[in-house]
């Protein structure tokens, strides 16, 4: 199959791994296609079914063809396979809840009819719907992008939806583990009132040291200014470089709703990276380090 013909629309269900994508790439590279994808048909175009990886990185390496095979499934029967396939070993709850929203609210699926299709309890099919549909659409961009672990996404769930962002950017800013991050929530929730919880994660926010989650505790000497720079330089690399991976891998315009929010961090983003690049510059320009 043509790599240009392949559409990719059930890819928004799924998370994108840059690191997965990378060693991707490298396989193919190395190795060759080693398995086929699947395709099925819509209308007449053909969408990838399973592959996707293999697909990101085909494209990254400029190949114009992988060997794919079909199966005679419909839109939503391609989405119930896709849940057959990583059954038990690798969807998150966010990518369950993904796909179950894309079948009742896209294809008009009632509850019990998912749960029938899927094999699962109407209950369960509940608490996933509820849990995409209480999450912050920019938390779950955070998650697509990686700032976000998936399980921590779901835990600042259960915040009303106007102490999400907040809380989700101590979250970053602190790098809690999604065990700090439920021992948060839980500490946000103890507040009494909107008011209060709004006031607690403002205090948060402003504190230089952030929240009063618990953290674990320094395992090495405290860091001089250079330590700090060459960390803070390595840290910028390393997030780049997956940045740039995944905006090449994953079109905007794929993600949906999340896609406005991304979109919108970009273009704040551009402004801060080229103020950066100049100060990199000049600075580099007038030291020198012996």
């Amino acid at each position: 199959m043509a790599v240009s013909t392949l559409g990719h629309r059930l890819s928004a269900l799924r998370l994108c791994d840059a690191t997965a994508i990378e060693a991707m790439r490298r396989s193919l590279s190395a190795h060759g296609q080693l398995s086929p994808i699947v395709v099925f048909a819509v209308g007449d175009g053909l969408e990838v079914l399973d592959g996707f990886k293999r697909v990101h990185a085909a494209r990254e390496l400029g190949l114009a063809e992988l060997e794919a095979k079909t199966s005679a499934v419909g839109l939503i029967d391609a989405k119930v396979q896709l849940a057959a396939m990583h059954d038990g070993r690798h969807l998150t709850e966010l990518e369950e809840a993904w796909l179950i929203r894309s079948l009742y609210r896209e294809d008009g699926l009632s509850q019990g009819s998912i749960a029938q299709r899927l094999g699962r309890h109407k209950s369960w099919v509940c608490r996933r719907l509820l849990l995409v549909e209480s999450l912050d659409d920019a938390l779950q961009a955070e998650v697509r992008l990686g700032l976000l672990a998936p399980r921590a996404a779901v835990a600042l769930a259960a915040l009303p939806r106007g102490n999400q962002r907040p809380a989700s950017a101590i979250t970053i800013r602190r790098g809690l583990t999604v065990r700090q991050t439920e021992l948060f929530v839980a500490e946000i929730l103890e507040q009494p009132d909107d008011a209060t919880r709004a006031s607690f994660l403002a205090r948060r926010l402003d504190a230089p040291g952030g929240p009063r989650a618990p953290l674990r505790p320094p395992t090495r000497a405290l860091r001089n200014e250079a330590d700090w720079m060459a960390a803070d330089v390595a840290t910028v690399l390393r997030i780049a470089a997956r940045l740039q991976a995944r905006l090449l891998a994953t079109p905007l315009c794929t993600m949906g709703p999340a896609g406005a929010v991304v979109f919108d961090g970009l273009v704040a983003l551009a402004p801060v990276i080229s103020t950066l690049a100049e100060t990199i510059a000049s600075i580099t320009a007038k030291d020198h380090v012996a």
